[in-house]
C-alpha cells in the first residue's frame, strides 16, 4: 500500500472555490484523489492534495499525472484570482501624500458631496415651514420655536444609532460577513423601532408639559400651536429613526446616493404639502407639520427599499442579546454624550431667546433654521475623515504622513466651504428677510445678529473635519469630555450676556465661544506630537477588535 502526500504552496485569495473529489476506477483497485483549496478572504490557508489507497506502480504513475493535471489547474486559478484581485483593489481610491491639497479637495468632494442628504433633510424640512408658517402667522412662526426643538433638536439625541450602524456595518462587510451584515441591520432597526415607540409616547404623555416649561408663563400664547406642531410630527417617530438606521446602513456600504434620493423625494412632498395645506387650506403651523410628517415617513420607506435593492432584509427585525447590546453601547455611550452636550446648548439658546418675547423668538427661529440647514453641509467632511482615516491610522499599510495630508485637505475644504457657506447665509436674512417674515421688529432683531451669525457658521464645517478625525481614531473619551466641559462654560457665558440684557446678540455671542471653543480644543488634542497623527506608537489609540455577535 502506497499513501503519498503533495503540499502545495500558501495562496492568498479573495474568494472560496472547491474542487470536488473524483473517484478512480480501475480492475484491481479503487483509489481517490481528493483535492480541496479552502480560501479565507483574509487569512493564508495551506491548501493539501492528498493521495490514498494505491495499490500498484502503475497506478502511482497515473496518479502523478493526475497530481500534475491538479497542480497547473490550481496556478490557473490562482493567476486569475490574483490578477481579479490586483483589478478590484485598483478600482479603490487612496489618498496619496504626494497628491496636490486641490486633487484631493476633488477626490473629498467626489465622495462627500451626495451623503450631505443624510443630514439636510430634517433641517431642510423645518426651514420650509418656518419660510411658509411665517407669511401667515408671527404667533405661529414664533411657535416653531420650542416645537422644532423638541422635534428636530430632540431626534438628534439618537444620532448614536446612525454612527453605531455606520461601524457596524462597515465592520462586517471587511469581513465579508453579509449574513452578519443582516443580523446587525435587523438588531439596529429594532433598536430604532423601540425608540421611536418611547418618543411617540413621551410626545403624547407629555409634551404639553416640556412646552410650558420651556416656553414660561410669559409666552402662553404660543404653547397650544407648539404642542399642535409636536403632536402631529410626533406621529413619524418610529418612522425617522428606522430610517436613520436604515440611512445609516447605506452609508456604511459606500452608497451616498440612497439618502440623496430620499432627500430630493421627501424635500418635494414636504414643499407640496406646505404649500397646500398652509397656503391653500389655511390649514396653518398643522398643516406644516402634517406635510413634514408625511415626508418623513416617505424618506424612511424608500431607505428601507434600497438595503432590499441591496439584497438585504430591511423590513426584518431582531431582538438583540444582552452582548450586543453591550457592544453597541461601547460605541454609542461617548458620542450619545457629545450629541447631549450639543442639542442641549442649542435649546438652551432657544430657551433664553423664548424669555425676550414673541419678535424676538421668531427672529431666533429663522436665523437658527438657516444655521442648521448650513452647519449640515459639513457632515459629509466628518463622514470622509471616519471612512479614510481608519486605514491610514491602523490599518496594514499605516501612514500618518498621509493622514496628516488627508486631514489638512480637510480643514481647507472645510475652512473654504464654511466661508462660502456664512456667506451666502447671512445674505439672505439681511437682503430678503421679508422670504421669513413681514413683521418689521422681527426683520430688526434678525439684522442684529448677522456678524455673530456669520462667526458662528464660517468655522463649523472644519470643526467637523477635525472631530471626524478623532471619530475615525476612537478617541471618544476625550469627544465627550471636551463637548462636556465647552457645554458648561459656554451656558455660563450665556447665562452671565443674558444677565448684562444683551438681548439675542448674546446668546449668538454665546454660540460663537461655543463654536470657536470647539475647533482649537479638537485642533489641539491632533497637533500633539504624541498624539493619534504623530505618534509612531499605535498602541495607545488602538482600535479594539470589535467582538463577532
Amino acid at each position: 500500500m502506497y499513501t503519498q502526500a503533495v503540499t502545495l504552496n500558501t495562496f492568498t485569495y479573495k474568494s472560496r472555490i472547491s474542487i470536488q473529489t473524483r473517484t478512480l476506477n480501475n480492475v484491481n483497485s479503487r483509489f481517490q484523489v481528493a483535492r480541496v483549496i479552502s480560501v479565507s478572504p483574509i487569512c493564508n490557508i495551506r491548501n493539501r492534495i492528498v493521495i490514498t489507497a494505491c495499490s500498484s506502480p502503475s497506478q502511482e504513475i497515473l496518479l502523478q499525472n493526475e497530481i500534475t493535471d491538479a497542480v497547473e489547474s490550481l496556478d490557473s486559478v490562482n493567476d486569475q484570482v490574483e490578477e481579479n484581485h490586483v483589478e478590484s483593489t485598483s478600482s479603490v481610491r487612496e489618498f496619496s501624500a504626494n497628491e496636490s491639497i486641490w486633487t484631493q479637495m476633488v477626490e473629498i468632494a467626489k465622495f462627500s458631496g451626495p451623503a450631505v442628504g443624510l443630514w439636510l433633510c430634517g433641517p431642510l424640512m423645518s426651514l420650509i415651514d418656518t419660510a411658509v408658517v411665517g407669511q401667515g402667522s408671527s404667533i405661529e412662526l414664533a411657535a416653531l420655536g420650542p416645537g422644532t426643538v423638541f422635534c428636530d433638536n430632540t431626534s438628534y439625541i439618537f444620532m448614536f444609532l446612525s454612527i453605531a450602524t455606520s461601524n457596524l456595518v462597515a465592520t462586517s462587510l471587511a469581513r465579508q460577513d453579509k449574513d452578519q451584515v443582516q443580523h446587525q441591520i435587523s438588531i439596529l432597526l429594532f433598536l430604532g423601532l423601540v425608540c421611536g415607540v418611547l418618543m411617540f409616547f413621551i410626545t403624547r404623555l407629555f409634551g404639553i408639559r416640556a412646552l410650558t416649561s420651556f416656553t414660561g408663563a410669559k409666552n402662553i400664547q404660543i404653547i397650544n400651536s407648539a404642542n399642535t406642531y409636536i403632536q402631529i410630527r410626533g406621529l413619524a417617530w418610529p418612522a425617522l429613526l428606522v430610517g436613520w438606521v436604515a440611512q445609516s446602513a447605506s452609508l456604511g456600504m459606500k452608497d451616498s446616493w440612497g439618502p440623496l434620493k430620499a432627500l430630493a423625494v421627501a424635500t418635494v412632498v414636504n414643499g407640496i404639502g406646505d404649500i397646500v395645506l398652509c397656503r391653500i387650506f389655511s390649514y396653518g403651523i398643522a398643516g406644516a407639520a402634517w406635510a413634514t410628517m408625511v415626508s418623513q415617513v416617505v424618506a424612511a420607506y424608500m431607505m428601507i427599499q434600497a438595503l432590499n435593492n441591496k439584497g438585504y432584509k430591511g423590513f426584518a427585525i431582531s431582538v438583540p442579546s444582552t452582548d450586543e447590546l453591550l457592544q453597541i453601547f461601547m460605541i454609542a455611550g461617548p458620542v450619545f454624550l457629545t450629541m447631549m452636550s450639543k442639542v442641549a446648548f442649542y435649546s438652551l439658546l432657544v430657551y433664553f431667546a423664548t424669555s425676550m418675547g414673541t419678535q424676538t423668538v421668531a427672529a431666533h427661529q429663522v436665523m437658527v433654521q438657516l444655521f442648521m440647514i448650513c452647519a449640515v453641509w459639513g457632515e459629509p467632511l466628518s463622514q470622509t475623515a471616519q471612512s479614510f482615516m481608519p486605514e491610514l491610522l491602523y490599518g496594514v499599510n499605516r501612514n500618518l504622513s498621509k493622514a496628516r495630508m488627508l486631514l489638512k485637505s480637510l480643514v481647507v475644504v472645510g475652512a473654504s466651504f464654511g466661508m462660502v457657506l456664512a456667506s451666502l447665509a447671512a445674505s439672505i436674512p439681511w437682503l430678503f428677510p421679508k422670504i421669513f417674515s413681514p413683521d418689521p421688529q422681527v426683520i430688526h432683531e434678525m439684522h442684529k445678529v448677522l456678524l455673530p451669525y456669520f462667526l458662528a457658521l464660517c468655522v463649523t464645517p472644519s470643526i467637523l473635519s477635525l472631530e471626524g478625525t478623532l471619530l475615525a481614531g476612537r478617541d471618544l473619551k476625550f469627544i465627550s469630555l471636551s463637548m462636556s466641559s465647552i457645554f458648561v462654560l459656554a451656558s455660563l457665558l450665556l447665562m452671565l450676556l443674558s444677565s448684562k440684557g444683551l438681548g439675542l446678540s448674546g446668546c449668538w455671542l454665546a454660540l460663537v465661544v461655543f463654536q470657536w471653543s470647539r475647533f482649537f480644543m479638537a485642533l489641539r488634542r491632533l497637533t500633539l506630537l504624541d498624539g493619534i497623527l504623530y505618534s509612531e506608537e499605535s498602541t495607545h489609540y488602538e482600535l479594539q477588535k470589535l467582538k463577532a455577535v
